[in-house]
This record gives C-alpha cells, sequence and structure tokens, in this order.
C-alpha cells in the first residue's frame, strides 16, 4: 500500500489485517474502509485487545476455557468414555453444530507439518497420550482434516495408542481429501461421525 495514497494508520491496519487468514490485501482494504465509513470502531478494538484476558486452556481437553476445566468437561451428560481428537477449537464448534455428538474433546492446537517445522512435540499429543492413560475411554475419534497434515496427524497418534486396549475410529470418508473440519456443513459432518471407522 503506497503511504503516500493514505494515512499511515490507514496502512498500518490493512497490513495487519491483510496477515490475518484468508484475508488478502484486497479484502484487508474493503474491511479498513468498512471500519472508517461505520462507528463501532471502539468497541471492536476493546474486544481485539480484551481477547485473551481471563482466557486459559482447560487442564483436561485443552480448549479456550474462563475457568481451569471448560463447560464441555464438566458437564455430567457428555460420554467420559468417548473423546474426539480435533485439530482446532472451531473443530469443536463445527461438530457440535450437529447435535450427534455427546463425548468429550480433546484439541491438540495444530498438525504435525516437518515443512513449517512443527512436530508432535509442537502441539497437544503428549497430554492426549496421557488422558488416555488416566481416563481409559473406551473410544478415541481421530478427528483431524482429511489433508496430508492431518493425516499424518491421525497416523502418528494411532502408532502411539497401538498398544492401549482403547479403539480407536476415524471420521468416514463424507469429508472430502483436502477440506476443512470447521467449514464442513451440518450433514456431511453428521454422516461422517455417525459412520466413523476403525483406524
Amino acid at each position: 500500500m503506497n503511504s503516500d495514497v493514505l494515512p499511515e494508520s490507514v496502512s498500518n491496519l490493512i497490513e495487519e489485517f491483510s496477515k490475518l487468514p484468508s484475508i488478502g490485501p484486497k479484502s484487508a482494504e474493503r474491511l479498513v474502509f468498512y471500519l472508517l465509513k461505520h462507528d463501532g470502531n471502539r468497541e471492536l478494538g476493546k474486544a481485539a485487545i480484551d481477547l485473551k484476558d481471563g482466557l486459559v486452556r482447560c487442564s483436561t481437553c485443552q480448549n479456550f476455557s474462563t475457568t481451569s476445566t471448560c463447560k464441555l468437561c464438566a458437564n455430567p451428560n457428555r460420554n467420559t468414555k468417548l473423546i474426539c481428537v480435533v485439530a482446532q477449537p472451531l473443530d469443536i464448534v463445527a461438530i457440535e453444530k450437529t447435535g450427534l455428538y455427546r463425548g468429550r474433546y480433546h484439541v491438540l492446537h495444530g498438525v504435525i507439518s516437518p515443512i513449517d517445522g512443527i512436530g508432535p512435540e509442537d502441539i497437544e499429543v503428549e497430554s492426549l497420550l496421557n488422558r488416555v492413560e488416566a481416563e481409559q475411554p473406551e473410544e478415541i475419534i481421530l478427528a483431524t482434516n482429511p489433508n496430508l497434515e492431518g493425516e499424518t496427524t491421525a497416523l502418528y497418534i494411532l502408532r502411539k495408542l497401538q498398544d492401549s486396549p482403547v479403539k480407536i475410529t476415524k471420521l468416514a470418508h463424507g469429508l472430502p481429501m483436502g477440506s476443512d473440519v470447521e467449514y464442513a456443513d451440518q450433514m456431511t459432518l453428521g454422516r461422517a461421525l455417525d459412520n466413523r471407522q476403525a483406524f
């Protein structure tokens, strides 16, 4: 963005927005000019600044929470013998929208990606293995995205749990290869959950 054309504050915000996932320079420009034309900027700015205040990771599932145990893990109506392993917290939101899953979750906060320098030690695999040993669940559903990184992560976890008596399943291929769990429609995701397969 040419700093001679726009004020520095506008150029700076466009640059920051363009660093966000799925936001290119053109989208960043549209967002900034929308904010310039409308009220509510202070509320948006305050919400962004306060975003992480009071947030912790749930000691059980590693999802974001305001307490040491998140609402899903604290819910006595959830099936404690069923753990669905997801890459990101947004995947939980997508699965919960189906209304079909009543177990608990484990959030990895990423996937194994050697090209990006992300190994198993950089995500929440160790906490999952410790949890499986402590809780002795009956089934683990590996719900990572059906792409190279997601499959690599699922296979790594499968190998680590191969001597465990726990049943390990994965989402059925209602999800096309290369897609993301968080973007799947409810029907497709529900079908994938219902038709999960042994890994």
